[in-house]
């Protein structure tokens, strides 16, 4: 396998930094939302990031023959369900004993749509004038799971049609392009429903599988040796969020 096949299964400390900041944004925004007006951006980043990481091994599976639906949806399965499982499992058990009955209902409700990966949906189809204050779901942040693994339903079926060919970046770019302008659409009008719904995020993922597309199949862009690099990235995406936020 040549030189440039191989590269991506190097360990990525840049990507683990990268991986590191948006974390502290995050946790910074939600406990100090002045402080960091734009630090919602972490998010955003860890959906590129995403997007990157797990096309990149989809792209390496089908150099050496194909993707297997089978061991993809394993892996992420081993990945995700233990954690997944025992978040899920401590918050019933504290809900039972601090919650009020209508809260506990709520919880539970938001536990099994948490185990399909249907968090987001559930949020978005509660948000509105009567919605509970988001300090009473303590699984709200599972929503971008959501979001995540109804992506990974969707992505490798959809580079089992294209394959390695010369319309899989195009048709990437296309999805890209569709995804972010009807983000722009609904933003002002249904904001919830941009947060929430998959097809207004699909984009930010995208954007990484574009990026690892180039880079696996083209060899255009060197991974960046050092955290450098994604610091530029990442000054950049706060300099955005933070201009959106202030409008």
């Amino acid at each position: 396998m040549s030189n440039r096949h191989t590269q991506q299964s190097f360990y990525r400390p840049d990507i683990d930094g990268l991986r590191a900041i948006a974390v502290i944004f995050v946790i910074i925004f939600h406990a100090f939302p002045s402080l960091i007006p734009g630090g919602f951006i972490g998010v955003d980043i860890f959906f590129v990031i995403s997007g990157f990481l797990i096309s990149g091994l989809l792209y390496k599976e089908i150099q050496k023959g194909g993707i297997s639906l089978r061991d993809f949806y394993a892996r992420r399965i081993r990945r995700i369900f233990p954690a997944l499982i025992s978040v899920l499992i401590f918050t019933l058990i504290v809900g039972w004993f601090l919650e009020l009955p209508k809260d506990l209902s709520q919880i539970g409700k938001h536990t099994i749509a948490a185990a399909f990966f249907a968090s987001n949906i559930v949020l978005w189809r509660e948000a509105g004038y009567f919605d509970s204050d988001s300090l009473l779901k303590p699984l709200l942040h599972l929503w971008s799971l959501g979001i995540e693994e109804q992506f990974y339903l969707f992505f490798p079926l959809f580079l089992l049609v294209l394959g390695k060919t010369r319309k899989t970046l195009a048709g990437i770019l296309v999805l890209l392009v569709i995804s972010f302008l009807v983000n722009i659409l609904l933003v002002h009008e249904h904001p919830k429903a941009a947060f929430y719904l998959p097809f207004t995020r699909v984009w930010e993922l995208l954007v990484g599988c574009a990026i690892s597309y180039i880079i696996y199949y083209q060899h255009v862009i060197t991974p960046p040796p050092t955290i450098s690099r994604g610091l530029v990235i990442l000054w950049l995406g706060l300099n955005r969020s933070i201009c959106l936020s202030a409008q």
